[in-house]
């Protein structure tokens, strides 16, 4: 098994920019970010390195599931060792020859299975150029959020490598909005670290959301969950998000948020158990223009004259 990888060499000098897809097997949209991306980058205008890898679990990948068939999560062994299990092998791969070999990185993630997010970027505080680097990238959300043990974003900072975290969308499926947005999001990274990549049709529409803490809300009995709220919605303290009900709809369980902000990721799985996660809130800082600036930001996503008709899926 070999772990692809395009390397373009900019005609000029600059940083190095990794940006890496499919680390969990079944997240596919990131695959589709990085063939579109290849399709509008060239080395002669480039000012620096783009690595590209769009399927870093290959094994997962070719089987449709998240994880290694050691039935380790890859994003949970870095940095690895040469000598260790599949996981920590091929997460070494990756840090010696990908992350080490950059200055900066964007890795791309959807949700889990049965599950879908609105398109965001996650950062956690120990950076303030990732955060530079968010706000450039212009998703719709920015999510702050304490690094995961073992993770490729911890490994690359110990290495001075900042990375950001794109999620968007759902497992084993594309989304063209999430596409677009991530797209258009890596060529505006680029533009700001000065790569040569132009800003036309590159507008990001609104500021993105901030948010520095986030709750899923759960279910409180098992059976049946009607969702009456979706990603991107604004909602308040106490709002109904959706009810639960038994399956003669005898009794209707009410499913409220308890906390105001704006809902950036859901369960798609109706059938749910006392407990599951049916919900993710994030609390935003302004929470009065929420809603428009999403609209703003989704309507620029697909103005800008950057794709052909035949690359709509």
């Amino acid at each position: 098994m070999n772990l692809p990888v395009r390397v373009l060499h900019g005609a000029k000098p600059g940083p190095v920019l990794f940006v890496s897809a499919a680390i969990h097997g079944d997240e596919i949209i990131g695959v589709e970010i990085i063939r579109r991306l290849l399709g509008k980058v060239h080395a002669r205008s480039l000012a620096g390195t783009l690595i590209c890898v769009p399927v870093v679990n290959v094994f997962g990948f070719i089987q449709h599931h998240r994880y290694l068939p050691d039935r380790r999560d890859l994003n949970r062994c870095f940095p690895g060792n040469s000598s260790g299990s599949l996981a920590a092998q091929l997460a070494n791969v990756f840090t010696t020859e990908i992350i080490k070999r950059s200055d900066f990185g964007i890795d791309l993630h959807s949700a889990a299975l049965h599950r879908t997010n609105l398109p965001q970027i996650r950062i956690s505080d120990e950076s303030e150029k990732a955060r530079e680097l968010a706000a450039a990238f212009g998703a719709p959300a920015i999510i702050t959020a304490p690094l995961r043990p073992n993770s490729l974003r911890e490994t690359a900072l110990a290495s001075n490598v900042d990375v950001l975290l794109y999620e968007a969308g759902e497992a084993l499926r594309f989304d063209e909005l999430a596409i677009r947005i991530g797209v258009k999001g890596v060529m505006r990274v680029m533009a700001h670290l000065g790569m040569g990549v132009s800003r036309k049709g590159l507008s990001i529409g609104a500021e993105p959301l901030q948010a520095r803490r986030s709750s899923w809300i759960r279910a409180p009995e098992g059976g049946i969950f009607r969702a009456q709220k979706g990603s991107g919605d604004r909602v308040q303290q106490d709002d109904v998000l959706g009810v639960v009900s038994d399956p003669f709809g005898d009794k209707d369980f009410p499913v409220r948020s308890h906390i105001d902000g704006v809902i950036i990721g859901q369960a798609n799985l109706p059938i749910v158990n006392q407990g599951d996660a049916l919900m993710h809130v994030a609390e935003v800082r302004t929470f009065d223009t929420a809603a428009e600036r999403l609209s703003q930001i989704s309507d620029a996503a697909y103005s800008d004259p950057l794709f052909d008709e035949d690359e709509v899926i």
